[in-house]
């Protein structure tokens, strides 16, 4: 009798999404950074329900009281209250609400421009490409926050209009990107084929282009959104950014500088709030940008 070797079954491949999630654990950077912003966009949303008072409720019998780990504070404010007796917890809280609105707000706006302006530069090349090239170069020569001041001290701060404003000075990184990113795709086959079988141009640059250079929008969207919060916690610190009573972290520091010196925790609470939701954001769109380059797609 001849024995015939046991042929085992081979191992099933594992998913793309399989593939994609474990990359994702492999990057601790990653992980740590949409688990700490994951747990201020919680917080955000249930702002309501986790603010122990009113956030714009003033009590001047109760001005700057001391956070719990003072001798002289008290689990009735733990975070304390600010010069006119507001709730600092509630405040800082209801902070995450502002700065997030601003960065996403911001993101979208400047996303859509930049975009358009990187996807036309890049698939028609030519004078549309010359054009938008005078256009990125133009704007970077004129400084963000000096332009945003300007303008806004002009106009007039308000939440919507420290939008409105990033939103339309921030869009240059995206129209470099997706020029740059749109220039490599449009010589692929995939586009070649659409184009041989009659695609329109809207067809092409938006089920073809665009999808396969997301990748590139989502990494960039990240950075911008800190960088639009950095800069309206700068504008409002100056006193052209979100107007009182919102409770705007760059606002809680611009009006806690007086009592630097005597109330410091007025300055450090909202500090280390902005510092930990830039050090998040941060940490994701790094942890992305190395997840999506092709040597992390092993």
């Amino acid at each position: 009798m001849t024995s015939e070797p046991l042929s085992l079954p081979a191992a099933a491949e594992p998913s793309a999404f399989s593939r994609l999630v474990r990359r994702m654990l492999g990057q601790k950077a990653f992980v740590i950074g949409v688990g700490i912003l994951a747990t201020i966009v919680l917080i955000a949303l249930f702002a309501p329900l986790l603010a122990p008072h009113d956030p714009y409720l003033q009590n001047l019998s109760a001005r700057n009281v001391p956070p719990v780990w003072y001798a002289k504070g008290s689990w009735v404010h733990p975070f304390g209250t600010d010069p006119l007796g507001r709730d600092y917890l509630s405040r800082v809280i209801y902070g995450a609400r502002i700065s997030l609105l601003i960065g996403i707000s911001v993101v979208i706006i400047s996303g859509i421009i930049g975009t358009a302006l990187g996807l036309a530069a890049g698939y028609f090349g030519g004078k549309v490409d010359m054009l938008v090239t005078f256009l990125v170069t133009t704007r970077l020569s004129m400084p963000v926050i000096l332009v945003a001041l300007a303008v806004v001290a002009m106009i007039g701060g308000s939440l919507w209009i420290v939008i409105l404003v990033l939103g339309f000075l921030k869009w240059d990184r995206f129209a470099v990107v997706m020029r740059s990113a749109t220039q490599q795709v449009r010589s692929l086959d995939y586009v070649a084929a659409a184009e041989a079988a009659g695609a329109s141009t809207t067809r092409i640059v938006l089920g073809e282009v665009l999808p396969n250079i997301a990748p590139h929008l989502i990494v960039v969207a990240t950075l911008e959104a800190a960088s639009a919060i950095l800069l309206e916690a700068a504008l409002s610190f100056l006193g052209l950014g979100v107007q009182p009573p919102l409770p705007s972290w760059g606002l809680m520091i611009s009006e806690a500088k007086a009592y630097m010196f005597f109330s410091f925790w007025l300055i450090a609470i909202p500090g280390t709030a902005l510092a930990l939701l830039i050090f998040a954001i941060n940490l994701a769109g790094d942890g992305l940008r190395d997840i999506i380059a092709p040597e992390g797609r092993s």
